[in-house]
């Protein structure tokens, strides 16, 4: 069977799109550490890791899926007809392989987290699902990395909840533009306010 292309980041956005109202399961993922793989080792290795991983998630993810570049190390799949907890158990299984073929000289701490959200369980909009999808990727970075998470609401609270509208439309702009998702950009302001007041904790 013929592999899926890896999609760029507008492809992606029109898929969603072309895909309105259908249940599914969107996952954001990336690979855990990677810059300071690609400080150490450089780039060419950097991007043995992300050919790796685009191996891994094109031959492992059901037919009829999609798989997108979001930019970096970044990416997103779309599981047409799947429950997020299917595809939860699918990407464990992928996260799993993922540590135990990588190359030895790789850092052990190279891994990939991952977060899960579906449509219609935890939001409608293609906009709505990224957010849930980020948040869950937020929560598997924050409880070790190297995991993934479903959306969980009872114990996150979507951007939009506490952003103004005008905000978050430059939020996503911004990640637009260059080519990232709105939670990392999220992840790299928030180490950066920490990293400002470290002095405070």
């Amino acid at each position: 069977m013929a592999r899926p292309p890896i999609l760029y980041r507008a492809d992606f956005e029109k898929s969603m799109t072309l895909l309105h109202g259908v249940p599914l399961a969107l996952a954001l993922l990336d690979v855990d550490h990677f810059k300071n793989l690609n400080d150490t080792l450089g780039h060419t290795e950097g991007d043995r890791v992300l050919r790796q991983v685009e191996r891994l998630l094109t031959g492992s993810l059901p037919a009829g899926s999609y798989v997108a570049r979001l930019g970096g190390d970044e990416y997103a799949a779309i599981l047409p007809e799947s429950a997020a907890e299917t595809a939860l158990i699918l990407f464990d299984e992928i996260i799993k392989h993922f540590q135990m073929n990588r190359d030895p000289d790789w850092p052990r701490t190279l891994s990939l987290s991952v977060g899960l959200a579906s449509r219609p369980a935890h939001a409608e909009s293609p906009l709505e699902l990224q957010r849930a999808a980020d948040a869950a990727l937020y929560r598997a970075k924050m409880e070790g990395r190297g995991r993934a998470c479903i959306y969980v609401e009872s114990k996150m609270v979507l951007k939009s909840n506490y952003y103004p509208k005008s905000q978050l439309e430059r939020l996503s702009k911004l990640a637009a533009a260059l080519e990232r998702t709105e939670a990392s950009l999220l992840r790299e302001a928030l180490d950066e306010l920490v990293e400002k007041h470290r002095g405070a904790l």
